[in-house]
């Protein structure tokens, strides 16, 4: 083509380059077409357009209107071989950023052309080739050789190996040159045949969730969302299976899930739980912080079950969230953010090693949602995928999103549940004795189960405490849990370690608490026992307010209730305790109860009742006291299944034959 043109020749040059570009694309979607020529026609082409573009330059002193229809020719050129190419291209600055695409490069990474641009060229590449194609690039620039590269996109859908062609142009107005990078796949299959089914569509080979049946021929974006509705549904079945939550094992499930459905890489950072300092996201705090160092911490770590990925699970683990990391700037703002195509390779941080954690994962996508409760920000959930299955998208974003929700609802209530279980504990503790007394002549023995899935402090007590004439012994049961409980059982049984240093009988000490308890709202069921020790036995006098009557085990095997009766404590002024006169000889054992211990059920409802109670006593007589504490625990647990529905607790007392005095 000469240097210069006339206008109507270049014209007459216009209308024949699009009919010559409208018959590559027709040739392009032949079955038998060969790529690689198509391709090398089209750089002929856009050469030519450079050529006429060369000619309109050289042109001075043209007038005004000329000038207007030159740009406008120039303009009608560069969309005619640009746009209409009909293989992908996209022109790209020095710096490998992209200016604007076509249609196809659009439609090869399958979305639009306005996101494409302004990013750069190699965030939409795998890792492995993301360096080299930087070099060719660099080197396509200076020398102005044309140069070829193997690249993997990262598509829509998955991956696209392809043969990218850089060629260097020169633009008028643009003081450096640009590249255009033509792609062509690599198999010789059109972009849209080369890649499979949509990310996020079922994988039947990592899940182990039902999947839903989608016929070929069924909308693609159906089955997508059918399957983001599975993965909530199977969420919410997982984190809510446990009888009482779990912070731990809500988490490891919904990571798990995460990595089987939707991700490579699962990466959970949360706020430790410490009472008084919850995790709030305010600025002032988050910058107070950051001067001590990060808040999160590493809780899960979960990628694919190889030795390299174990490796770097475990070196990840170790590396707390930075402040300048994503997962960081995610809890402080309580903002998700996604990044479809990574461009920061120290998105995530960066390992000891000196490698980019993005770069050690093949992190080609990456998304981080807040786990927050509604009021507080609880930590992040990070995914980060290669590529295989195409970069996240908004829908992802919204599932994981919901899903951290249900996270932090279930962390919520487990921080919750654990903090009233330990003040529970605590003040379970101070309503029992730290040890028993050391008695010569007697060996005591005492245990005491909470009830399965109760967090409320109960109402069981037992104590043990000297009187004027020996030792006393008190076991009792408050009606109802929780605080207001405590506080009776407090009174109850301080009360009666109190009274019991003036008064020398069980049933004048139980008559006197029974006063102090009239003014509580709630009533105890108690039995106490006095022991006096003599040469050759130990006399027990005992009296009951309403609780199950004291069973005496002989050393021979021999077993006896003693009397019970009573009412209980707090209910009436006219109050009546039950008594009875028991002498313990050596080896012979008083085993106090709750009725807990009668109370438990099995399956299907029957109680454990008094005679079982004593065939465990009579079959360990002779067993040492702790080890028959611990048969009746084991037959109780045995029996209900471990299912506890009341507090039990037990207390024993045996007299110990003269030469172990």
């Amino acid at each position: 083509m000469p240097d210069q043109l006339e206008p109507e020749s270049l014209m007459r040059e216009i209308g024949d380059l699009e009919t010559r570009i409208a018959e590559l694309r027709q040739a392009a979607g032949m079955r038998e077409a060969d790529p690689r020529a198509t391709l090398d026609a089209a750089l002929v082409e856009l050469e030519l357009a450079l050529t006429a573009l060369r000619a309109l330059n050289t042109e001075q002193g043209a007038a005004a209107g000329r000038a207007s229809a030159s740009a406008e020719t120039e303009r009608r050129v560069l969309r005619t071989v640009f746009q209409e190419a009909p293989v992908p291209l996209f022109l790209l600055d020095r710096g490998a950023g992209v200016r604007r695409v076509n249609r196809q490069a659009a439609a090869l990474l399958g979305t639009s052309p306005g996101y494409v641009s302004g990013k750069q060229f190699t965030a939409f590449c795998d890792l492995p080739t993301r360096a080299a194609l930087r070099s060719q690039l660099a080197a396509v620039v200076r020398t102005g050789r044309r140069r070829r590269a193997q690249v993997r996109f990262l598509g829509g859908a998955s991956p696209v190996d392809a043969v990218v062609t850089l060629v260097r142009v020169w633009i008028r107005g643009e003081p450096d040159p640009m590249v255009i990078a033509a792609a062509s796949p690599a198999d010789g299959a059109a972009p849209e045949q080369a890649r499979p089914a949509r990310r996020g569509a079922p994988r039947a080979a990592a899940s182990s969730m039902p999947q839903p049946a989608v016929a070929p021929g069924d909308d693609e974006a159906v089955a997508t969302i059918v399957h983001r509705m599975d993965v909530l549904a199977g969420a919410s079945e997982l984190l809510l299976e446990e009888p009482v939550f779990n912070e731990t094992v809500a988490v490891r499930r919904c990571a798990r899930l995460l990595a089987a459905e939707l991700a490579d890489w699962v990466i959970v950072d949360l706020v430790p739980d410490m009472p008084g300092q919850p995790g709030t996201a305010t600025a002032e705090e988050l910058a107070a912080r950051a001067v001590e160092g990060p808040e999160l911490r590493r809780q899960v770590v979960l990628g694919p079950q190889d030795e390299a990925s174990a490796e770097a699970a475990r070196l990840i683990e170790e590396l707390p969230p930075a402040a300048d990391t994503l997962p960081y700037t995610v809890y402080g703002s309580r903002n998700s953010a996604l990044r479809p195509h990574v461009e920061e390779l120290d998105l995530l941080g960066t390992c000891e090693d000196g490698q980019p954690v993005c770069v050690k994962i093949g992190a080609g996508s990456v998304l981080c949602v807040p786990v927050e409760d509604g009021e507080r920000c609880l930590g992040t959930i990070t995914l980060a995928v290669s590529g295989e299955h195409g970069p996240f998208d908004l829908l992802d974003l919204s599932v994981v999103q919901r899903l951290g929700r249900y996270v932090a609802l279930v962390i919520r209530a487990a921080r919750l549940y654990r903090r009233r279980a330990q003040v529970a504990d605590s003040l379970q503790a101070s309503l029992l004795p730290k040890q028993l007394p050391a008695i010569p002549g007697l060996v005591l023995a005492g245990r005491y189960i909470g009830a399965t899935d109760g967090v409320e402090v109960g109402g069981d007590f037992y104590d043990v405490f000297p009187t004027p004439d020996g030792w006393g012994l008190v076991l009792g049961d408050v009606c109802g849990k929780g605080e207001d409980a405590a506080a009776v059982t407090a009174t109850a049984r301080h009360g009666v370690r109190l009274l019991s240093r003036r008064k020398a009988g069980p049933t004048e000490v139980l008559s006197e608490v029974n006063e102090v308890l009239l003014d509580e709202d709630r009533f105890v069921t108690a039995v106490m026992a006095t022991l006096v020790q003599g040469s050759e036995r130990v006399t027990v006098s005992l009296g009951s307010a309403g609780h199950p009557p004291a069973i005496v085990v002989r050393a021979d095997g021999v077993i006896r209730t003693v009397t019970g009766g009573g009412v209980p404590l707090g209910l009436f002024d006219d109050f009546d305790a039950g008594r009875d006169t028991v002498d313990l000889g050596a080896g012979d054992t008083l085993f106090l109860h709750s009725d807990g211990v009668l109370e438990a059920c099995d399956m299907r409802r029957r109680q454990f009742g008094v005679d079982r109670l004593m065939d465990v006593l009579a079959a360990h007589a002779t067993a040492p006291l702790e080890d028959m504490l611990g048969a009746v625990e084991s037959e109780l647990l045995d029996f209900c299944d471990g299912d506890l529905r009341d507090d039990v607790s037990m207390l024993a007392v045996r007299v110990l034959p003269p030469s172990l005095n």
